[in-house]
């Protein structure tokens, strides 16, 4: 079966929309998303349009700096500056990839650890894996482990979690999630020998390697739940297609659950987004 993350992202706004009235009406806070876009990437674009809509529809403030390819490294460091100091504004995203002149890293550093919704700051990191409650976690990892809960319920406890991927974005944090779910938690990656036999052994098995349809049938152990983190443009028929790191087609039959590209871990993505910044809101505001 689909695991609908279009319907759970739906669900996950309709509980944020109502603690966004109950700030407003308790503490007369609005939580306030700040999105500073460079360049004109399309694709950007897009995830900035979306955020923006989605982040108003539950009745908080979203804002959106553009600013152009040119802009310097020290122009985006004074923007991030002052909205580090703007009260109002309770999270800031600046969306990636950056133009290549740019210091991603040197970026993520400098916007406030509590006002980090993307969940990326040394800091954040650091206290998730300390298990502390105030941490903002990636939002894509959170995605995963709530899709994961929607499938199975709630108790994830003994579950052997694979992650296919360490990258600091999705492969590292998710892996710290299911441990902290009391899943035994195992990650694969480009020097993993035999990675196949590794994936049939998981009964929650996370793809987010950015290879379309690499995670096959015979490396999916029966009945195991598939969560699809990847993204993947590719000609299919003389047509662009969107596919995910799993060969949905090959996968549906051979186990018990699975998110669909699209329409099952991006819905998720922009919906934790907003959550951080309601929590942000909450523990900062």
């Amino acid at each position: 079966m689909n695991i609908d993350g279009k319907q759970a992202a739906a669900d996950l706004r309709a509980e944020l929309a109502v603690e966004v009235a109950t700030m407003q009406a308790e503490r007369n806070i609005t939580p306030g998303l700040t999105v500073v876009l460079v360049g004109e990437d399309p694709a950007s674009q897009v995830y900035v349009r979306n955020k923006v809509k989605q982040t108003r529809d539950i009745g908080m403030i979203s804002n959106e700096i553009k600013l152009a390819d040119s802009t310097t490294e020290e122009e985006l460091l004074m923007t991030l500056a002052s909205l580090n100091n703007d009260a109002s504004v309770h999270g800031i995203l600046v969306q990636l990839p950056l133009p290549k002149h740019i210091n991603e890293q040197k970026i993520i550093a400098t916007i406030a650890p509590e006002k980090d919704v993307d969940g990326f700051h040394a800091m954040n990191s650091g206290r998730l894996l300390n298990g502390e409650s105030d941490a903002l976690v990636p939002c894509t990892p959170q995605g995963c482990v709530i899709l994961a809960k929607r499938h199975l319920g709630d108790d994830l406890s003994g579950k052997h979690a694979v992650i296919i991927g360490r990258s600091n974005i999705v492969g590292k944090p998710v892996s710290i999630l299911f441990l902290q779910e009391n899943c035994t938690v195992t990650i694969a990656h480009s020097r993993t020998q035999d990675l196949p036999a590794i994936c049939r052994q998981a009964d929650i098995l996370v793809a987010a390697v950015g290879r379309p349809e690499f995670v096959k049938a015979d490396w999916v152990k029966a009945g195991a739940t598939v969560i699809d983190v990847g993204i993947n443009r590719i000609e299919r028929d003389g047509k662009n297609k969107l596919v995910g790191d799993v060969d949905f087609a090959d996968v549906q039959d051979k186990c018990s659950g699975i998110t669909p590209v699209p329409g099952g871990v991006g819905p998720m993505t922009i919906a934790c987004l907003l959550k951080n910044t309601v929590a942000a809101a909450k523990n900062y505001g």
